[in-house]
């Protein structure tokens, strides 16, 4: 089947199709933006790209367009990124644009993949000053 006949078949009412607030969010999991719209769909779109956490670093799924259809197992691509941020950032981009995946799609694949290393740091524990002045003296 044509995307575009998929994309007419589950714009209104699928399963991830999520409507809050007057928005029409999507949760499908090869979704970059989360944005219910036929560019960043992942079940319409021949090809997508996918990037959730993994153990270490990022994975980064993208499916092959000529065994969609035959065998649906086989036809993703999944390569897991455990550098740095930079390094993760440039992997990302090398994969997407510079193989001519989907061009359009690396600005959403870097902020989903720099979102995701961000969520994966440890949270730092604040420093608290001790207070001063006569009031902070008058409180204890």
């Amino acid at each position: 089947m044509s995307s575009a006949l998929v994309w007419e078949l589950i714009k209104n009412n699928n399963s991830f199709l999520v409507k809050r607030d007057g928005l029409q969010l999507s949760s499908e999991p090869s979704n970059l933006t989360n944005i219910h719209s036929f560019k960043y769909s992942g079940i319409a779109n021949d090809k997508t790209v996918a990037i959730q956490p993994a153990a270490r670093g990022i994975k980064v799924t993208t499916k092959k367009t000529k065994k969609a259809s035959n065998s649906p197992a086989k036809s993703v691509n999944s390569t897991v990124i455990a550098k740095g941020r930079r390094q993760t950032a440039k992997s990302v981009a090398n994969l997407i644009a510079r193989n001519k995946y989907r061009a359009d799609l690396l600005p959403a694949a870097l902020a989903r993949a720099s979102a995701v290393i961000s969520s994966q740091q440890p949270v730092k524990a604040k420093n608290v000053r001790p207070a001063k002045g006569i009031r902070a003296q008058k409180a204890l």
